[in-house]
């Protein structure tokens, strides 16, 4: 990788940094804060290099002006202040004159949070589109940019990408863990190699399904993607989440025919009904009618998944849960499975939003080797080796 911050002369310098502070809040208040916390040993570097550190983070999802109600940063700065000891502010803009002359009064040590990147989406979508203009307005407002957002690092965005390419850039500690530990452990993973893949929609992960293939021994699928793959080959899925794209299900077909030896199916599952929110009944693939939703794997399933654990996977990575684990009727499979994979003597990689908060949600994280904090930049980065903005850096300044 490029130079790390601690191998470039910071000390003193306006820095800009790209965090993911991307985390979940409910009524203000922040529910998981490892994104933050992984963010402050960059942080805290730099405040002890007596840089001004600018940081800059998306949250959420903002396509309309009414999506920046609920979408500010404020609870972030909150959570900051009262973590990071030195002074702290929050500004609820991402550019104008008045944000200018403020990072221009601030004193070393200082730290200043903008808002919400993706305020600049609305109404033309200038960060997600790396607009240059934007891209340079932030440049200008510091002397050198770290990245230290892995888990956005593969959208090609005005803050994670755009920068780069006007002020010196280099990574920070957080990015530089992720490369370190998905390389080591994953692109050099040890045979057999195992992958849980879950998630709602196969359209979303189809083609890293197939670049990840190659890659394994085993792809265990649960969830819609799952799904989807059963429809294919003839099963009756009911009212399943499936997907309906012909032409995504001809690739699905094609891929499960072609390696029917590495791809493995739920054998039974676990079904609900939306019209009796009551109802969680056992079935097996050939029991399934049409009011039928699949939301969990079987016992089968899981003594299946047990022997391939047990004793054919040296190194296992999980992406996604097995079924709804979110609601306490359908969380038994995820709960099980990670369970066998505690009693796995393997080594244990996790990554994406939903398979790190099951893990935290029923106690698991100590039993992992390491949790990643990507979701599907976790996912590209071991299909293709690297992210958008990995290469922006590595090009840029």
């Amino acid at each position: 990788m490029k130079k790390l911050v601690n191998e470039i002369n910071v000390q003193g310098k306006r820095v800009i940094v790209r965090c993911d502070f991307n985390v979940p809040i409910q009524d203000g208040q922040i529910l998981d804060t490892s994104k933050i916390d992984a963010a402050k040993e960059t942080i805290n570097y730099l405040i002890s290099q007596n840089c001004k550190i600018i940081l800059l983070s998306h949250f959420g999802k903002v396509k309309k002006e009414e999506d920046k109600k609920k979408n500010s940063l404020y609870p972030v700065y909150e959570y900051l202040k009262k973590s990071l000891n030195t002074n702290v502010y929050f500004y609820d803009k991402t550019r104008s004159l008045e944000l200018e002359y403020k990072i221009k009064e601030l004193k070393e040590k200082d730290v200043i949070l903008l808002e919400n990147t993706r305020f600049e989406d609305v109404p033309n979508k200038l960060e997600s589109g790396n607009d240059p203009q934007l891209a340079m307005y932030w440049a200008s407002l510091a002397d050198i940019f770290v990245l230290d957002a892995f888990a956005s690092s593969h959208r090609a965005h005005a803050s994670t990408c755009g920068i780069a390419k006007y002020i010196p850039s280099c990574f920070g500690f957080s990015v530089a863990k992720e490369v370190s530990a998905l390389t080591e452990y994953i692109l050099h993973a040890k045979h057999p190699f195992t992958i849980i893949m879950g998630g709602a929609k196969i359209d979303d992960k189809l083609s890293l399904i197939k670049s990840l293939i190659n890659k394994c021994d085993y792809m265990l699928l649960g969830g819609g993607l799952a799904n989807t793959a059963l429809k294919v080959l003839g099963y009756n899925v009911g009212s399943s989440l499936v997907s309906n794209d012909s032409a995504v299900l001809k690739e699905v077909y094609d891929l499960v025919n072609t390696y029917r030896n590495k791809i493995i199916l739920p054998s039974d599952v676990i079904i609900g009904r939306a019209y009796d929110e009551n109802l969680v009944k056992y079935a097996t693939l050939n029991d399934i009618t049409v009011d039928d939703i699949i939301s969990d794997i079987g016992l089968k399933t899981l003594n299946q998944y047990q022997e391939i654990l047990a004793n054919e996977t040296k190194t296992l990575f999980m992406n996604g849960t097995v079924g709804k684990y979110e609601d306490r009727r359908f969380a038994n499979g995820t709960k099980e499975l990670l369970e066998l994979i505690r009693n796995s003597q393997c080594l244990k990689v996790a990554g994406g939003g939903d398979a790190v908060s099951a893990i935290h949600k029923f106690g698991f994280q100590e039993d992992f080797d390491y949790l990643s904090t990507g979701g599907g930049a976790t996912l590209e980065f071991l299909a293709n080796g690297t992210l958008p903005a990995l290469e922006a850096v590595e090009k840029g300044e």
